[in-house]
């Protein structure tokens, strides 16, 4: 039996040609995977906003040698056990000046609600280090927590005494020899100064008339005047004596809040909740978990903040089911409020001690602002 003809030759099959589509489809592919490449390496001017970690003003929080603290505690005055949480919302932001998120991360964060692409000088102001806004960062939280407990403290009718300190003067300054750093202002034009806001409404209101202000230098009181000066702020003219200014306070008990790797003032409202609540017989969550953001001032001013929406979704995430937002960001909380979750609008301390009432106590909550109403 024969099983090869060596006289035969076989012919190899015609080898098929690729069509143009075919051609076409490949080069669109290494195309495609060159731009992905080019996208994930090319430098971009953005970073992004998402939701960061979520504290309970009312639990516990990690000090700097990693054991777990109360969050908020008192020295000094009677204390009562809590029930529920309080919840500070955070941010986190993905990117900085050094390293910038690659556009495929800002193409995934773009489609997802829980996160924002935002401009990197929004965040990282030209010609600061990530170093130096961390540092102001960290500032910022000192003084929020300070704003705070005056304010709890104030509303549960403790005497507060406040310090108005001046710590630095602009190059320019109208104050420029008249001021210099460590001066208390006690007054302007006879009106007591209790805090930045006080000394800014007498000076737009005189513009360029001068004020006399009265102030404590090492231990002795005296007068001086300084004329304001005209600057421009923000596309406005306005009137300024050119200083920086903190408040500082004379607490009559010792409030101390562990919150460590944390900065900025939006904390503000939620810890003087949790002040007073700490201080307080009655609960004042009714067990529930309520969560919240806003900076505060010592009469008990609530500001707003940034990060709203990314704050929404933290609290969702967390369990909340009511939140506690400050009226002047109500027009980026409508239309981006996660399922399930209740938004009520305040712009004092006691409009959230009146919504936290009325859900302790089963009371009409449509009867309270919210945004959007």
């Amino acid at each position: 039996m024969t099983l090869f003809d060596e006289n035969v030759t076989i012919a190899p099959a015609p080898r098929r040609r690729r069509s143009r589509r075919s051609h076409a489809g490949v080069w669109a592919l290494l195309v495609a995977l060159v731009v992905l490449l080019v996208l994930t390496f090319l430098p971009t001017s953005y970073v992004i906003q998402q939701p960061g970690p979520v504290y309970d003003t009312l639990g516990s929080a990690a000090s700097a040698d990693g054991s777990q603290v109360p969050l908020i505690s008192v020295d000094g005055a009677e204390t009562y056990p809590t029930d529920g949480s309080l919840d500070l919302l955070t941010v986190q932001v993905v990117g900085n000046r050094e390293r910038t998120p690659s556009w495929f991360e800002l193409a995934t964060a773009w489609f997802d609600p829980s996160r924002a692409v935002v401009p990197l000088d929004s965040i990282f102001p030209a010609g600061e280090t990530t170093d130096e806004r961390n540092q102001e960062s960290a500032t910022m939280m000192v003084d929020s927590q300070k704003e705070a407990t005056a304010a709890a403290l104030t509303e549960l009718g403790y005497d507060v005494g406040t310090k108005v300190t001046v710590v630095g003067l602009t190059d320019d300054s109208a104050a420029q020899g008249i001021l210099q750093q460590g001066d208390v202002v006690e007054t302007a034009d006879g009106q007591p100064v209790t805090d930045a806001a006080a000394l800014r409404e007498v000076v737009t209101a005189g513009e360029d008339a001068p004020i006399q202000l009265g102030i404590e230098r090492d231990g002795a009181t005296q007068n001086v005047t300084v004329t304001p000066r005209e600057v421009e702020e923000q596309g406005q003219n306005v009137w300024r004596v050119g200083v920086s200014l903190m408040a500082d306070y004379d607490f009559p008990i010792d409030v101390s809040i562990q919150l460590n790797n944390v900065g900025g003032p939006s904390a503000g409202m939620m810890f003087a909740l949790g002040i007073i609540d700490t201080l307080t017989p009655d609960d004042l969550t009714g067990g529930q978990r309520i969560a919240g953001t806003g900076t505060i001032t010592a009469d008990g001013t609530v500001g707003p903040i940034g990060g709203i929406r990314q704050k929404l979704y933290g609290a969702e995430d967390a369990g909340a089911t009511w939140f506690l937002a400050p009226a002047e960001n109500c027009d980026e909380v409508v239309g981006h409020v996660p399922d399930g979750l209740r938004v009520f609008s305040v712009s004092k301390l006691e409009d959230s001690l009146t919504v936290l009432e009325a859900i302790r106590d089963g009371g009409d909550l449509d009867a309270l602002p919210t945004c959007g109403s």
